[in-house]
């Protein structure tokens, strides 16, 4: 699925990559021979996944904000990449109610930016050859349907993250559309599609108002956990069932004649599209101590139920889940451990990379002293 011959020596820059999903990804591109760029903000949480795996010594790191047009358009044109993948976001549903300006401002705005500054590298002869847009699975609008979302579906999201990240989908086409359109892709030479994902779970998640971070800081403290919607279902998947995705894209887009370029879905199989009850029962169980679970009433308006339909991410691209949602929980409950008795972490996260990736044939492995 993933050629590690493909990724050797490619330059690829990532827009987020001191996060939680930028962090994994960095190390398995690192661990596939690509020569990584990154720019973002400082890790927000300590401890973090960046400085634990200490990502620094495997990327260039660049610190900047997205909404920052110039350093952001400097540091593409200095890096010279053959792929952008962009990820920098505020990603927290309840936080865009609190700071809905700064939500559109990073999600929106920032989106421009990266595409605009893409635009004046291309101009300056640069080739960058793929462009990939991670979203959300909530850019959809939900109408609480039974059944999962697909790619043609209506785009809206209720609250101003969602919506955010609708948005940021309707900058990516108009900018593909305008600019880099499939049909004359021979003459520019970049191919730009949008990544819709669901909820990514795996070790080294500290952000707040997240389930299985809140979730495992409870039972590491023996504090009570509160969840605002036991019976709400999410396609949660672990984080490394949509870095593959995006790296299976990538690997299609490149030098392609423009067939990729439109919006993915990278979801789990319809069997982990579980509740938040199942979710935090399971992960009490399997560290066997029990805590208190309250249920509180949230504030803000929080969707029941969302599914993803990745058919055609399947059929066309080939990409196929890998982990159920049994082995993501144990999978964060093994990672937590070794964090928990002092060693090494990144270790763990490449040996994981390596399972994961061996899971179904691949032979690329991980090197653990990368």
């Amino acid at each position: 699925m993933i050629d590690s011959d493909f990724w050797k020596g490619k330059k690829v820059f990532v827009t987020g990559h001191t996060g939680f999903k930028g962090s994994w990804l960095c190390l398995w591109l690192h661990s596939l021979g690509a020569e990584i760029t990154g720019y973002s903000l400082k890790p927000k949480t300590k401890p973090n996944l960046y400085d634990l795996c200490r990502t620094d010594e495997l990327v260039t790191s660049i610190y900047g904000d997205i909404r920052d047009l110039t350093k952001l358009q400097t540091a593409i044109i200095n890096a010279k990449p053959e792929i952008v993948i962009h990820m920098a976001a505020q990603s927290i549903v309840r936080h865009s109610y609190y700071e809905p300006v700064q939500t559109y401002e990073v999600n929106v705005l920032g989106t421009v930016n990266v595409l605009e500054a893409i635009r004046n590298a291309i101009n300056k002869g640069i080739s960058i050859k793929t462009f990939i847009n991670v979203t959300s699975d909530k850019c959809y609008e939900n109408k609480e349907w039974t059944w999962g979302y697909r790619e043609d579906d209506q785009l809206g999201g209720y609250d101003p993250y969602s919506n955010s990240k609708a948005c940021s989908e309707l900058v990516t086409s108009s900018y593909r559309n305008s600019f880099f359109n499939p049909i004359h892709v021979d003459q520019h030479g970049l191919n730009i599609a949008t990544a819709r994902a669901g909820n990514v779970i795996g070790g080294g998640d500290w952000t707040k108002d997240r389930l299985v971070p809140d979730c495992i800081r409870a039972i590491l403290s023996s504090n009570p956990l509160k969840i605002r919607n036991a019976n709400a279902i999410r396609p949660w998947q672990h984080v490394l069932e949509p870095l593959s995705g995006y790296l299976v894209l990538a690997q299609k887009m490149f030098n392609s004649s423009g067939q990729y370029s439109q919006g993915w879905n990278f979801g789990p199989d319809s069997q982990d599209e579980r509740t938040v009850e199942y979710v935090v029962q399971y992960l009490i169980k399997k560290w066997g101590k029990e805590i208190p679970v309250k249920q509180i009433n949230g504030e803000a308006h929080e969707a029941h139920i969302l599914k993803l339909d990745c058919s055609k991410s399947k059929s066309v691209l080939k990409w196929n889940t890998r982990w159920n949602l049994e082995i993501a929980l144990d999978k964060v409950i093994e990672w937590t451990r070794v964090y928990q008795s002092g060693n090494e972490v990144r270790e763990i996260c490449l040996s994981q990379i390596n399972e994961y990736s061996s899971s179904k044939g691949e032979s690329k492995d991980a090197n653990p002293n990368a």
